[in-house]
């Protein structure tokens, strides 16, 4: 067994223990066990239990593991932990973070709450948090921190070493340092392994990286996220637009860009938020998701409605009742397979004007094969099944139309929504459905009342 299996093995085993504690009323050894584990890890023992439980269990938290605790959470469980604490208490938590960090947490409060908790900080802190704050929270300026060491490109590496020492310690996660002029302009970094390495005597602005690019402020989360991808970084600077040093950002907050992207995805396409809770309470899970579901309604109903323009060949041709959901839930499958590469291209950026229709005749060429294919094969069950030669052509060239549709409709749907600012993976879907059900179920319908009748 690997290390890192042991150590995910040995995590568990601890989180189960807690769980234990908690339910025999064992509160010391609870704590004790509960504050022996990492800060993300006690975050996930508060997501994975009810509700009514988080509460007891955040008061064995320490004081100490408060601010690394919140952030971890999501913003619903964090809000409902905190909805009790005063601004002074909610100022000592922010004060615990890291700058990027204590934005994230003060922009998920409440209104009338952040005002309390600004003034509530020391000035320094404060002003460094104002300075994020002012850029919206998914832009590079949003992720970013101001706990920067820069250094001149004039001076030696035999001071740039004096220096650090004299620090004593260094911000996480610092690869290199960041070289600016007198007036904080960026001039390139200093990767610490070439500092290590190079002749102390050295002046910074010879041994520098001067090819490095700092990111704007303004540069989308998800951007940031592609240039690390790409480039293998481990931290970025960022500058505003007069190419002045605003602060940096590091592998972790890309990592849960990545991660919150992800969830994103994954979660919209059923109609749900990012933050939906597992172990949320019975009413507000039900109010969330009782819109997709009335929504998921109406496109049934639709297609119900379809159907019942057709019931004289229903009740003529019993074979076909057996036959038509065939045709609607494989144009829904080929459609959501295209859906899902469409909507995968557009958030890594691979779609564009230039390759739209590329895409489009790719993906109908795949569906025509593949209709094709498959049309053969229920047409001989069909005819082998119900002894019916015209209803196996009549399935079949339904098959064969509706995969086509759920084709175009992939690529299209996603690209219409994205030109009218409408997140494809939450509207995508549902109009999806209601086009493969409709189209498919008419032609199908359609063509069994001229050729069956």
């Amino acid at each position: 067994m690997t290390d890192a299996a042991e150590n995910k093995e040995t995590t568990s085993d601890h989180l189960q223990k807690v769980s234990e504690a908690l339910e025999t009323g064992t509160l010391y050894r609870a704590s004790r066990m509960l504050n022996a584990l990492h800060p993300a890890e006690i975050a996930d023992l508060l997501e994975a239990v009810p509700h009514n439980q988080r509460a007891p269990l955040w008061k064995l938290v320490n004081k100490d593991n408060e601010s690394d605790v919140l952030i971890e959470l999501g913003d619903e469980i964090r809000n409902e932990l905190i909805k009790d604490m005063s601004p002074e208490q909610l100022s000592s938590v922010a004060e615990g973070m890291d700058v990027d960090d204590s934005a994230d947490f003060v922009q998920a409060l409440p209104d009338k709450v952040i005002d309390q908790v600004l003034h509530s900080l020391d000035s320094q802190h404060r002003e460094r948090l104002e300075q994020v704050l002012s850029f919206t929270e998914d832009s590079a300026g949003g992720l970013m921190n101001t706990d920067t060491i820069t250094v001149r490109p004039e001076v030696t590496l035999d001071v740039v070493l004096r220096y650090l020492r004299l620090l004593g310690e260094i911000p996480d996660l610092t690869d290199n340092l960041i070289v600016v002029d007198r007036d904080n302009h960026f001039l390139g970094t200093l990767p610490l392994s070439r500092l290590l390495v190079t002749d102390p005597q050295s002046n910074v602005g010879k041994v520098m990286d001067n090819q490095s690019q700092p990111i704007p402020s303004d540069t989308l989360a998800t951007e940031v996220a592609k240039m690390f991808e790409n480039y293998d970084l481990i931290s970025a600077p960022v500058v505003d637009t007069n190419n002045h040093l605003l602060g940096r950002i590091t592998i972790d907050d890309v990592v849960d860009v990545i991660r919150e992207e992800a969830d994103h995805s994954v979660l919209s396409m059923a109609g749900l938020n990012d933050e939906e809770d597992l172990f949320a309470p019975i009413i507000p899970s039900s109010k969330r998701r009782a819109l997709w579901l009335g929504i998921n309604l109406l496109t049934a109903i639709l297609a119900s409605w379809v159907v019942s323009y057709f019931e004289t060949t229903l009740q003529k041709v019993v074979t076909v009742a057996v036959l038509m959901n065939i045709v609607a839930s494989m144009g829904g499958i080929a459609g959501s397979q295209t859906l899902t590469l469409v909507i995968r291209g557009i958030a890594l950026g691979q779609v564009n004007n230039n390759n739209q229709r590329w895409i489009l005749n790719k993906e109908i060429m795949v569906s025509l094969f593949n209709g094709v294919l498959w049309a053969c094969v229920i047409a001989g069950v069909t005819m082998v099944w119900f002894r019916d030669i015209p209803l196996g052509f009549v399935i079949a060239g339904a098959l064969i139309t509706n995969l086509l549709v759920a084709a175009l409709s992939g690529v299209a749907i996603p690209i219409i929504l994205r030109k009218l600012n409408i997140d494809p993976a939450i509207a995508g879907s549902v109009i999806l459905t209601t086009m493969t059900d409709i189209i498919g179920l008419f032609v199908f319908l359609g063509l069994a009342t001229v050729f069956l009748l």
